[in-house]
């Protein structure tokens, strides 16, 4: 059984000190939750001081991107083994928000997975299709197309270790968020295509999370189902009280179906 993953992604809030004021409450509030993966993502220059401040907590650190290259002259990007060197153990790659405003394309995605992978990252690869391609009916060959170019030339066993976050792009920042049966339908899909591409114990142990409008009042509808391993919560993670309920119930739902 995997598992549950929650990770917080701030994007571009919180400065250093407000991240680690986040980060030392919600190691003290956290302490006694077991057989939950948190992490917390916070913007590039917090990621030192928030690794430091949840050291030895089992809250884990993650990067909001990263750039393919270890080093160069690359103005304004920040390479996989900078990242690991900070604290982070995991890094967000192939984000809606990246992809639609700074140009991210899934050969780019490629490229930074396999990175993540060289400097010992765990990647959490998103995925996702727009309101047009849901409209149209394309929801899953988006999806494959996606994870057929993104995942290209990994090994069974790094996919085993490997994040995927399900999020509908039209449900990112909207208030809007996937129905369960939409959210179980996708999730289904993606873990039978990484069976089908990378077998059975790599889709058995990989993590198919799902972002987009994650809320403490959506989250137990949305992780009731089978295929549903946690969260990528965006806004309702900037308030340690909201974040720590979402986990919560992740971890209720996810021992309800151990049971």
């Amino acid at each position: 059984m995997r598992v549950p993953f929650v990770a917080a992604n701030w994007k571009m809030y919180k400065t250093v000190h407000e991240a680690v004021a986040f980060a030392k409450q919600l190691k003290n509030a956290a302490k006694d939750i077991v057989d939950v993966e948190i992490v917390l993502a916070p913007p590039f220059l917090a990621v030192h001081a928030v690794a430091d401040a949840v050291r030895a907590s089992g809250i884990a650190v993650a990067g909001q991107d990263l750039y393919w290259e270890r080093e160069g002259a690359f103005t304004g990007a920040v390479s996989a083994p900078m990242l690991r060197e900070a604290g982070a153990e995991l890094v967000i790659i192939g984000h809606s928000e990246r992809r639609r405003l700074f140009g991210e394309t899934d050969e780019t995605v490629s490229r930074k997975v396999h990175a993540a992978f060289a400097a010992d990252l765990t990647p959490i690869v998103c995925v996702g299709e727009t309101l047009e391609a849901r409209d149209r009916g394309e929801t899953l060959s988006v999806l494959d197309q996606q994870l057929t170019r993104d995942l290209d030339g990994l090994s069974s066993e790094q996919v085993g270790l490997l994040v995927v976050a399900y999020e509908p792009v039209w449900a990112i920042g909207t208030g809007r968020n996937a129905t369960p049966e939409q959210a179980a339908e996708a999730h289904q899909h993606i873990r039978q295509r990484l069976r089908a591409w990378f077998g059975a114990d790599a889709a058995d142990q990989c993590h198919v999370i799902y972002g987009g409008s994650v809320k403490p009042d959506n989250t137990a509808d949305l992780m009731s189902q089978p295929d549903v391993d946690g969260a990528l919560v965006g806004g309702a993670s900037l308030d340690v009280t909201g974040f720590l309920t979402i986990v919560k119930t992740t971890h209720r739902v996810a021992a309800s179906k151990r049971t």
